[in-house]
């Protein structure tokens, strides 16, 4: 049982570089990424097709390759919904839409154990290499190193930010689409008074001494917020990677 990259370096006060993967499904993407630097990925359930065999096999993949995977849940409902994919290996969760006092209590009693919570009890899963281990220890080991992100995606998860705070939370995760949908400007991210209630989920962040990031397309977006203090880093996906990536090589040889 190791222990969890991504968590120790934002907890030691460091920046963590990662990106999305919701389209695909070979496990060797893990290896990829890995390859290309980056600290972790993470696994998309909630705007994609990915069953949860296809997410183990991902989560394999990224164990012997080093990098840090963490899974997107669909919903931020529902006992299971967060327990499995811990089951399944995953060393985090990103819970969307999270904005409730309430539902934030629920997804710390599924993700973690007694004293904390109450997840189901299942040792000799992937997450213990299905080795027979002491109960205890592993418990001690999974709620030390198992790393809950909410992802804040709304005014209102913004102005009541404290409440949301607590004991199992590691980091948060802002959600600029959904944002700017919240507040009326749709898909504007630079618009200025979703760029002001950016500003102020970062200060409040960082004023609760939690880990705060952002996920935005480029380097060149993300870097102005890096500055500002954001350590968790998620850029792009292996949709723009490929797309976009692959789009700059035809228009360069088009011209040539």
């Amino acid at each position: 049982m190791k222990v969890n990259k991504v968590k120790k370096l934002l907890k030691e006060g460091k920046t963590v570089i990662g990106t999305m993967v919701s389209e695909i499904r070979t496990p060797s993407i893990a290896q990829m990424l890995a390859t290309a630097g980056f600290d972790f990925f993470i696994i998309d359930m909630e705007h994609s097709s990915f069953t949860l065999e296809t997410v183990q096999d991902m989560i394999w993949a990224a164990k012997a390759s080093e990098i840090t995977p963490i899974v997107r849940v669909p919903t931020r409902f529902g006992h299971d919904n967060l327990s499995r994919p811990l089951d399944c290996g995953a060393e985090g969760l990103v819970i969307p839409q999270a904005q409730e006092k309430e539902i934030v209590e629920q997804i710390i009693k599924a993700t973690k154990y007694y004293p904390m919570g109450a997840r189901g009890m299942a040792t000799r899963k992937a997450p213990t290499g299905f080795s027979s281990v002491r109960k205890d220890e592993y418990i001690k080991w999974a709620n030390e190193n198992t790393m809950i992100i909410l992802q804040i995606e709304n005014k209102k998860a913004i102005d009541n930010l404290e409440e949301l705070i607590m004991p199992g939370i590691d980091a948060l995760l802002l959600g600029p689409n959904d944002l700017s949908q919240d507040l009326g400007y749709p898909g504007e991210v630079d618009n200025p008074y979703v760029q002001q209630q950016i500003e102020k989920f970062v200060t409040k962040s960082l004023d609760l001494g939690l880990p705060c990031g952002i996920h935005l397309s480029t380097p060149d977006a993300i870097k102005p917020w890096m500055n500002k203090g954001m350590r968790l880093l998620v850029c792009s996906s292996d949709i723009n990677l490929i797309v976009d990536g692959g789009k700059r090589i035809v228009d360069s040889l088009r011209l040539s």
